[in-house]
């Protein structure tokens, strides 16, 4: 059996992207694979992928997108995990921010340990997420808090998130969360089964 190793490409402001990653330290121990995280902005990466349009700045042209459902479906998903789960309120600063803060504190071996700061902060304590929030998150791991928010906006953190968002483009991504097993895509929190199934196959070598 070999060590499957799986990108996960996700937002840190998206709910599914969220869910799935409460899920992710589970199926590692249980399958035996690794996931590398991989956040981005997910509504640079629609746009770029759909040539500008984005449907969630557009009237709902089917269900999927209306806020209503995505926020009951989001909280039934959240109830089946048993895990907690707030819908996210507005942001107080770019949405590439949360990304880059958390490939800053991947400098120190901390981009897991950033995004799940991140992640709770919107979906598990509501907060509002601004500049200062973000530097007293990575102060908490013990990173250079002014050192980030000089970050957040150096060449550096562009051209690493502008990389991540080419990479997910040239895997075919088109939002998130998606899931990458050996060249075969898989999109949204509810593909994890999927995932699950394709890592199996390509343990026993046929994938």
């Amino acid at each position: 059996m070999r060590n499957a190793s799986i990108s996960f490409y996700f937002g840190l402001g998206s709910r599914y992207s969220y869910l799935a990653s409460t899920q992710l330290d589970r199926i590692e121990a249980e399958v035996g694979c690794t996931f590398e995280w991989l956040p981005l902005a997910t509504g640079t990466l629609i746009s770029r992928a759909n040539k500008g349009r984005n449907p969630f700045h557009e009237d709902p042209n089917s269900g999927q997108y209306d806020w209503t459902f995505r926020e009951k479906d989001a909280m039934a998903w959240a109830d089946y995990y048993d895990v907690p789960f707030r819908e996210p309120v507005s942001f107080r600063t770019d949405p590439e921010d949360l990304a880059k803060a958390c490939w800053f504190a991947d400098r120190s071996g901390l981009l897991k340990a950033m995004c799940r700061k991140v992640f709770e902060a919107i979906f598990v304590d509501g907060e509002v997420v601004t500049r200062p929030l973000l530097a007293e998150m990575a102060h908490g791991l013990g990173l250079d808090a002014q050192q980030m928010i000089d970050a957040l906006d150096s060449t550096a953190l562009a051209e690493k998130h502008e990389q991540i968002l080419e990479r997910a483009l040239s895997d075919g991504a088109f939002g998130s969360p998606t899931f990458i097993v050996n060249g075969q895509l898989f999109w949204g929190n509810d593909r994890l089964p999927l995932v699950v199934h394709a890592v199996k196959k390509l343990q026993a070598g046929g994938l």
